[in-house]
């Protein structure tokens, strides 16, 4: 029986009339994964970088969110042909690539997402959930119907490029990593310092310019309402372990006391 994919949120930013806001799963956990799934968030970013996850463990956190309305993207470690195509055979729709600076890295990653003639993503639609085993009608023709594809801005430089970055064809949108960013303009753990704030702010213009949507990620509630009214499309404000590591903490403090 013929299948259709979710909208992917290439589309949702297209449709939105307000920012959407979403959390890190960084646990690698399927259920921490459905937890935040019925939260009421827009979106979730399942994270292969910084978080123990490999692609049984995204695989499984797919399927936890699956039965929820909520948005799911996945940030593979790295732009590599193999990761991005292994992570898209997955039926991930939406990806989240880290630590790209230039607009040919841009499009580098734009053709690893892409099936020949526009990129080199291999063939294995038949085999893999991304089509759901050749359930999807013209997956392979429409392929990039069915997916988005992000890039992370978290460098001096790339917020120097972030326009031509922006521009290129099969990106559909940039987001702006402030802890990596403050990092390479020696503000290491300083992720709101005026400079790096600045520099964000500077590449939501340029992004927003060349008609892409910007995000960015925003754990501080002021710092996140502060970059939705600056052009931010899309923030993540949250992340599963560190709700879990400050709850825990307030238990802590609440019965036990600040003295040991």
């Amino acid at each position: 029986m013929p299948l259709q994919l979710s909208p992917t949120f290439r589309e949702q930013l297209a449709q939105a009339e307000r920012t959407l806001y979403g959390g890190w799963i960084c646990s690698g956990s399927p259920v921490a994964a459905e937890i935040m799934a019925g939260a009421g968030l827009d979106w979730l970013l399942i994270d292969m970088e910084h978080a123990p996850n490999g692609l049984q463990s995204v695989l499984a956190q797919l399927h936890a969110v699956s039965g929820y309305p909520v948005t799911p993207m996945v940030r593979v470690p790295a732009g590599e042909t193999v990761i991005i195509k292994q992570v898209l055979d997955l039926g991930a729709q939406n990806i989240l690539v880290p630590m790209v600076s230039t607009a040919e890295q841009a499009r580098e990653v734009a053709a690893m997402a892409a099936y020949p003639p526009a990129g080199v993503r291999g063939v294995g639609s038949a085999l893999s959930r991304s089509a759901r085993w050749n359930r999807v009608p013209g997956y392979l023709q429409n392929g990039a119907e069915h997916i988005s594809v992000f890039v992370q801005i978290e460098t001096a430089e790339g917020v120097g490029n972030a326009a031509e970055i922006a521009a290129v064809e099969g990106i559909d949108g940039v987001f702006l990593g402030p802890s990596d960013l403050a990092a390479s303009m020696g503000h290491l753990g300083a992720q709101t310092h005026p400079e790096v704030v600045t520099a964000v702010k500077e590449a939501f213009t340029a992004i927003t310019s060349a008609g892409t949507p910007a995000g960015v990620n925003a754990f501080d509630p002021a710092a996140a309402r502060d970059y939705a009214d600056s052009g931010a499309s899309w923030i993540l404000v949250g992340a599963d372990v560190a709700l879990l590591a400050r709850g825990a903490e307030q238990l802590a403090t609440d019965f036990i006391g600040t003295e040991n």
